[in-house]
C-alpha cells in the first residue's frame, strides 16, 4: 500500500454536501426570516466540527483495513472467471466500505463498485465473475477502498499497489464442463447406439476363449487345436492415429457470435479435440493459416502437447484477407506425410466462394481424410424466422432465405467430391466436432 497522502487520498461523501447545501439554505432563509441568522451560524459551526472530527479520525486514527485479491494465473475466454478478495477490518468499530478495482481496459468498465459493511474485527470475503471475449494479456491496476466512518461525512482512499498480468487463454474451462463417454461408442448428445464398424481392427491384443457373438473369421485354429477348445484372437482398438486440426484465420472467421469471434469457437472446439485425442492415445497436431502460413504443431500425444497448442493458440488473431487454400495444400503435402484425420475449421457464405476453394479440399482429401467445419449464420437464420409485417419484411427474408439455402448446397457440393463436412451453429461446434471425431473413430475411417 502507498505512503498517507491528507489531501490526494480526501474524499468528501454526499452527506457532507447534504449538510453544506442544508447551512447555505438556512444562510439565504436568514435574509428574509429574523433570527435565522444565528442558527445558521450555530449549524455551520456544528458541521464545521464534525468534518474536522471526521477528517481526524480517519487520517489519524484509522488503522489500513487488509486487503487481500485472489485472481487465477490464467483466465478462459468466453467463460465466467472468478476474482476472489478478502478484505479484514482491523478497527475497533464497524466500517463501511466501498472497493474499487482497476480492471484492464478490455472490459471497458468505468461504474465497477462494490460497497459493504464489515463489523469491528472481522473479515469479509466476496468475489465478483469477468468475462473476456478476447485472448490475449490482459492487465489489472490497484485495487482502491474507500473507507467511511459512523459520521460519513467524508471517505478516506487506500490503494493497493496489487496490478498484475493475467492471459487469457482458450477456454479451457470447458475440459472440465464437458462430460464425455469415452467408450468410443457413442456420441456425446445425439442418442445413437453402437457404430457399424467399417472394418476390423488389426491392433493385436490378446487369445482367448470363444463366446457366443465373437466373430468367427477371428478364430486362431492353432490355438484351437493345442486347447482343444475355440479360441479368437482379440483387437484393441487402433491408437496412435494421427489428428490434424485446420485453423482458418481469414477474415470471414471474424464474425460475430454472443460476444465471440468464429476463430474463438474454432480455437475453443480444438482445445477439447486435443483432449479428447490425448484421452484416445490419438496423436493430435495444430495448424493455423490465412493468406500465409501460421503456427504449425507436429501431431504427438505426450500430455505436454496440449499445453503447446494452448499456448500456439493464445493470441492467434484473424487476417483481413482471403485464406490461401492452395498454400494450405502444400503445406499440408510437404509437412504431414502420413495419412490423418484433418479437421478443417472454415466458414463459407457462399456456393461461389466454397467452389473455388473446393479443388484444393478435393486434392487435400486423396491422401488423407478431409472434415471440413463451417457455421451457420445464425443472424441470417433469426431474420429467416421472424415475423413479416411488409414488403421489404418478405424480400429481406427471401434474401437470409437464399443465402441459408447456399449454406446446404455447399454441404451436397462437398459430398459430392467425397469431403466430409459439419454445418453448424457457433454454439453447438465443440459437441458436433467431438461427435463426429468419435464416430469415425468409431467406424474406423481413419
Amino acid at each position: 500500500m502507498k505512503r498517507v497522502n491528507y489531501f490526494s487520498d480526501l474524499f468528501f461523501s454526499a452527506r457532507f454536501f447534504l449538510a453544506g447545501s442544508f447551512c447555505v439554505l438556512i444562510f439565504l432563509l436568514a435574509f428574509f426570516v429574523k433570527g435565522l441568522y444565528s442558527w445558521a451560524i450555530a449549524g455551520s459551526m456544528v458541521c464545521g466540527m464534525v468534518v474536522l472530527v471526521d477528517y481526524v479520525n480517519l487520517f489519524f486514527f484509522t488503522r489500513a483495513p487488509h486487503l487481500n485479491r485472489t485472481l487465477s494465473s490464467r483466465f478462459s475466454n468466453g467463460d465466467p472467471n472468478p476474482v476472489k478478495i478478502s478484505i479484514r477490518n482491523r478497527m475497533n468499530s464497524r466500517i463501511r466500505i466501498e472497493v474499487i478495482d482497476e480492471l484492464p481496459e478490455q472490459f471497458q468498465a468505468r461504474d465497477f463498485a462494490i460497497i459493504r459493511n464489515i463489523p469491528a474485527l472481522a473479515t469479509v470475503n466476496f468475489e465478483y465473475l469477468l468475462t473476456p471475449y478476447n485472448r490475449g494479456l490482459y492487465s489489472f491496476g490497484s485495487t482502491h477502498i474507500y473507507l467511511s466512518s459512523a459520521l460519513g461525512m467524508m471517505a478516506r482512499r487506500f490503494t493497493f499497489l496489487n496490478g498484475c498480468d493475467v492471459p487469457v487463454f482458450p477456454s479451457y474451462q470447458q475440459l472440465h464442463n464437458l462430460q464425455l463417454l469415452m467408450r468410443g461408442i457413442e456420441p456425446v448428445s445425439s442418442g445413437l447406439g453402437r457404430m457399424r464398424k467399417l472394418g476390423q481392427s488389426m491392433e493385436f491384443e490378446q487369445i482367448k476363449e470363444y463366446v457366443p457373438g465373437d466373430d468367427v473369421r477371428t478364430v486362431n485354429w492353432k490355438a484351437t487345436a493345442r486347447k482343444a477348445g475355440l479360441m479368437v484372437n482379440s483387437y484393441s482398438e487402433e491408437k496412435s492415429q494421427q489428428i490434424y486440426c485446420l485453423i482458418d484465420k481469414g477474415r470471414l472467421m471474424k464474425m460475430p457470435f454472443d460476444g465471440l469471434s468464429l476463430l474463438d469457437y474454432a480455437i475453443n472446439s480444438t482445445l477439447v479435440i486435443t483432449h479428447v485425442c490425448l484421452q484416445k492415445q490419438d496423436r493430435i497436431g495444430l495448424i493455423s493459416f490465412a493468406e500465409r502460413m501460421g503456427s504449425f504443431i507436429p501431431a504427438d500425444r505426450n500430455p505436454i502437447q496440449q499445453e503447446n497448442i494452448l499456448n500456439a493458440l493464445y493470441k492467434q488473431q484473424t487476417e483481413f484477407l482471403e485464406p490461401d487454400f492452395e498454400m494450405l495444400y502444400m503445406q499440408v503435402r510437404q509437412r504431414i506425410r502420413q495419412r490423418s484425420l484433418l479437421i478443417l475449421f472454415t466458414n463459407f457464405e457462399t456456393l461461389q466462394g466454397a467452389r473455388r476453394q473446393i479443388p484444393y479440399l478435393r486434392s487435400i482429401a486423396k491422401y488423407h481424410l478431409l472434415l471440413v467445419v463451417f457455421f451457420e449464420n445464425s443472424e441470417l437464420k433469426r431474420v429467416a424466422n421472424a415475423k413479416a409485417d411488409t414488403v421489404e419484411d418478405i424480400y429481406v427474408q427471401t434474401i437470409a432465405d437464399k443465402f441459408l439455402y447456399e449454406k446446404k448446397l455447399i454441404v451436397k457440393e462437398l459430398s459430392n467430391h467425397g469431403i466430409l463436412s459439419i454445418l453448424t451453429a457457433p454454439q453447438n461446434l465443440t459437441i458436433q466436432a467431438v461427435n463426429k471425431y468419435i464416430e469415425l473413430k468409431s467406424r474406423q475411417a481413419i
